[in-house]
């Protein structure tokens, strides 16, 4: 399997790979960081500090507001942070209107690497839509039934049959969710964004509380 390019302002030893599903499936090692906001009910058991968690929320706002602004029907984007790691899913007019969605995102406060998974097609259909906002809510229902998941720590976003998994996670967790989400009727592709922690990070995340996590920290290599 080829690894996919990683655009991001700032590359910082993250990698990024899909997981193509025709017929079976072979592994892949984890990626890189990515993310979503989550709700203040949930900072107690967010794996994020409460400060990333804010400014994830700023940096989806933000940068939202300002490609709806610049672009229009130009670009139909998805704008995910995870711990100021922002995962870009949608369309683009073309390769220019791309980039430059990448570059007026890249100027928002906080933002410190990106994955821009952008495809240049036409916007896809409502079939389409919904058939994603499907897969996503049965992949997130498989990750909740898990008994050995915390399903709170994994962010899922489904774009045209790709699933997209982000989170603070274990390789163990990271493994488990990649099953998971490829054994979900309608997936086509997964790939995983994460940003991976030893046994012993998590449990003192258990203890302690999320501290903050270098930017440069590079994801591990392929088993």
């Amino acid at each position: 399997m080829s690894p996919l390019s990683v655009p991001s302002r700032r590359r910082a030893g993250l990698l990024i790979a899909g997981l193509a599903l025709s017929g079976v499936m072979s592994a892949c090692a984890p990626l890189v960081v990515g993310g979503a906001a989550v709700g203040t009910a949930l900072v107690a058991v967010d794996r994020r500090t409460s400060g990333a968690q804010l400014d994830d929320q700023g940096i989806e706002l933000r940068a939202s507001n300002r490609i709806k602004e610049q672009f229009g029907e130009r670009a139909n984007v998805s704008v995910t942070s995870y711990n100021r790691q922002v995962l870009l899913t949608g369309e683009a007019a073309s390769e220019a209107v791309k980039a430059e969605v990448e570059r007026v995102v890249a100027g928002v406060d906080n933002v410190r690497s990106i994955v821009n998974e952008l495809a240049v097609v036409n916007s896809p259909t409502f079939s389409q839509r919904s058939s994603d906002t499907l897969i996503t809510g049965k992949v997130k229902a498989g990750m909740v039934d898990a008994k050995d998941l915390s399903a709170v720590a994994f962010k899922v976003v489904t774009t045209r049959g790709t699933v997209y998994m982000m989170g603070r996670v274990t390789q163990r967790e990271a493994n488990r969710a990649t099953e998971i989400a490829r054994n979900t009727s309608g997936v086509t592709r997964v790939v995983r964004v994460f940003e991976i922690l030893t046994e012993e990070e998590l449990a003192r995340i258990g203890t302690q509380g999320p501290t903050e996590s270098p930017a440069s920290r590079p994801a591990p290599q392929p088993n």
